[in-house]
């Protein structure tokens, strides 16, 4: 079932918007060479703490994860896609890095990511966030009333065809709201006009994962949750909360 979301859940969806926002912030200002992973999930727990608010991420067990998430953030480094889990693994000059981050304030969610390189990025590492950034900013563009699921993935996947990126297939976004993973799934891929109708008040996460290899090939690393590439490639992930309203497109995960 898709719940339409009033004014006011949506002004209360942006106030969690705002915690995840400056999670990002603070952790990506901490990531830096020598930096462990697991200092950046400490980070991102004062930020949600000091905010009131609690992390959907922590304890979270989908259907094909082995054992639940034991952290707020996820952290993927490299060849990682999503999901990576929060380690001693200590930041190298020109590490991608992505990290996603959710927040659940007065029982609503939001849920966002960012893709950076910590100290020398290469040429063709910002390309490929740029590109991935391209993809999102494409994607809610397309978030307005009189479209459909389909338009959102068809603007995403039009940009990865031309930057020559993969996708993995079976990931992709979601609807939000009251929990982390609501209806209607939010593909990366997809025909126009096809799919779930827009409508005012639903609130969906619009998050392209790019992988520069070009393949769409992935695979499961030994901790159960780590998304890599196949073929070792770098990849990126960035991703926004998302609310239809007549008015366009409002993100609700900005700082």
């Amino acid at each position: 079932m898709v719940e339409l979301k009033s004014e006011s859940a949506l002004a209360a969806m942006r106030e969690a918007g705002r915690g995840v926002a400056r999670a990002l912030a603070a952790v990506r200002e901490a990531a830096d060479v020598g930096v462990s992973l697991k200092e950046l999930d400490e980070v991102a727990r004062a930020v949600l703490d000091e905010a009131g608010a609690r992390s959907p991420f922590l304890g979270y067990r989908p259907h094909f994860a082995p054992t639940p998430f034991p952290a707020v953030i996820c952290t993927s480094v490299n060849d990682a896609v999503v999901h990576g889990i929060p380690t001693d693994y200590r930041l190298r000059d020109g590490d991608l890095v992505s990290v996603d981050c959710g927040a659940e304030l007065d029982g609503w969610t939001g849920d966002a990511a960012v893709s950076f390189t910590v100290g020398t990025p290469s040429p063709a590492d910002t390309a490929l966030i740029d590109a991935t950034q391209e993809a999102l900013d494409a994607g809610i563009a397309a978030a307005v009333p009189g479209n459909r699921i389909g338009d959102i993935s068809h603007a995403i996947a039009t940009v990865a065809r031309k930057a020559r990126c993969g996708m993995p297939v079976h990931f992709g976004g979601h609807g939000i709201g009251r929990r982390m993973h609501e209806d209607p799934p939010m593909p990366n891929r997809g025909r126009p006009g096809r799919g779930f109708p827009l409508r005012p008040g639903l609130t969906i996460a619009i998050e392209p994962m790019f992988m520069a290899g070009g393949s769409d090939r992935y695979h499961i690393a030994p901790d159960g949750w780590t998304l890599r590439t196949a073929d070792g490639s770098r990849a990126a992930h960035i991703e926004h909360t998302v609310a239809v309203t007549e008015d366009g497109p409002r993100v609700l995960t900005l700082p």
